[in-house]
């Protein structure tokens, strides 16, 4: 075919195809320089999308650990311990009372007293527990460990080593608790207390004797010697309950605490089963304690007082002792020949007795303060036993033979 005319022919059909809609099978380049291909920057967007909330674990209860089985106890201490409750708390009581108050008008209104402990004595009924406790009480009730209440009688009374005996009629009462050996007794011993402190009853609390031979205050005044101090707590409502020795015996009563608080602090007291076994038989016997006497008043020698008398013109060559200030007239001492002053002088502005004796031992133990001389007498003599007291007269030492008589009450 002629060339020149292939290219019309072509250019005819072209325009013909496209005003069909058809697409050509074929494509029409236009052919220019290459020019150098750019290396692409590749993006790559990662959308943004909000977390898939956790869910919160629920709380899971911490698993228990399996019941340990019951085991040996700890040590041989521990055993102890729970036979000594279980065998003496039976015999622990509650002690209530009730008194009589007056109004503004003096009419009596009834009162709950002081609320205390005490222990079986014997198979009598008879209860130990401390005087305070029922002190003043126009009724005393007694509630057993098993729940069980009585009316108790008050038998005896002795104010000055805060001891009380009080009884209930009953029937199968629980075993008595024993006393224990006061020469058996040592520092650093295990003690238990037993009672109902602030009403809580049967409670038991676990110390040891820190002293012995304290000297307590007595709720009339006087002093009680032989006392053991305790770090076992003690609280309101322990009075009159037994401190127990490990072996179960009482080897004292629960009385006193020294505590800021009125709680317990660590220092608690107890009257001694020595003084229990010398005061209680006979609370029981005649309902009050023979105290013995000397029947004298003195105050304590120093060496201001000392310096004093010898300007009055007494013949003074100690520093230390008792000064008669009274012997009471038929009383012990009087009638053992003991003197007290027989004039005054006068030195400045002061009125001074002299000629009296001065006591510097009892039975040659050193007498230097009243409350020495009382629990000498107390703890160490009874009624009725001869005493040699050492005085000073005239400025000579001389030693009288004295029998000591009852205290009048």
């Amino acid at each position: 075919m002629n060339k020149k005319l292939t290219l019309p022919i072509l250019l005819i059909l072209t325009i013909a195809l496209l005003g069909c809609g058809l697409t050509l099978p074929w494509t029409i380049e236009r052919r220019e320089p290459a020019a150098p291909t750019p290396t692409p920057v590749v993006i790559i967007a990662t959308p943004t999308e909000s977390p898939i909330p956790t869910p919160t674990a629920l709380p899971v209860p911490t698993q228990s650990p399996p019941q340990v089985a019951p085991q040996e106890p700890v040590n041989a201490l521990e055993v102890q311990i729970e036979a000594v409750y279980e065998q003496a708390a039976p015999a622990v009581v509650n002690v209530t009372t009730q008194i009589i108050a007056y109004d503004f008008f003096m009419r009596p209104i009834p009162q709950e007293g002081v609320a205390g402990s005490g222990f079986l004595y014997d198979t009598e009924g008879h209860i130990v527990t401390n005087y305070h406790v029922v002190q003043n009480a126009e009724s005393v009730s007694v509630a057993l460990a098993d729940g069980k209440s009585y009316q108790a009688e008050i038998v005896g009374v002795d104010p000055s080593n805060d001891l009380a005996v009080i009884r209930i009629k009953a029937d199968d009462l629980p075993q008595p608790i024993a006393l224990g050996d006061p020469d058996s007794l040592r520092v650093g011993q295990f003690v238990v207390a037993i009672g109902n402190p602030f009403g809580q009853e049967g409670t038991l609390t676990l110390g040891v004797i820190s002293a012995l031979e304290r000297i307590i205050e007595s709720p009339d005044g006087s002093f009680i010697g032989e006392a053991i101090q305790t770090d076992a707590p003690i609280n309101p409502g322990n009075s009159g309950g037994p401190l127990l020795n490990l072996r179960g015996r009482v080897i004292g009563v629960n009385s006193q605490i020294i505590s800021p608080s009125q709680a317990s602090a660590g220092i608690g007291f107890a009257v001694s089963v020595e003084t229990v076994r010398r005061v209680v038989p006979q609370l029981i016997a005649r309902g009050y304690y023979s105290h013995p006497w000397l029947g004298v008043g003195p105050v304590s020698l120093t060496p201001e007082l000392a310096e004093l008398l010898r300007q009055a013109g007494m013949e003074v060559p100690v520093e230390e002792g008792l000064i008669l200030l009274k012997v009471t007239s038929g009383g012990p001492a009087a009638q053992a020949g003991i003197r007290g002053p027989d004039k005054a002088v006068i030195v400045g502005n002061s009125r001074i007795p002299v000629g009296m004796d001065i006591i510097v031992a009892i039975n040659g133990q050193p007498a230097t303060s009243f409350q020495e001389l009382t629990v000498y007498l107390e703890t160490k003599t009874q009624v009725g036993d001869t005493v040699e007291v050492t005085i000073i007269r005239d400025g000579e030492r001389q030693n009288i033979e004295t029998t000591l008589a009852e205290r009048p009450r």
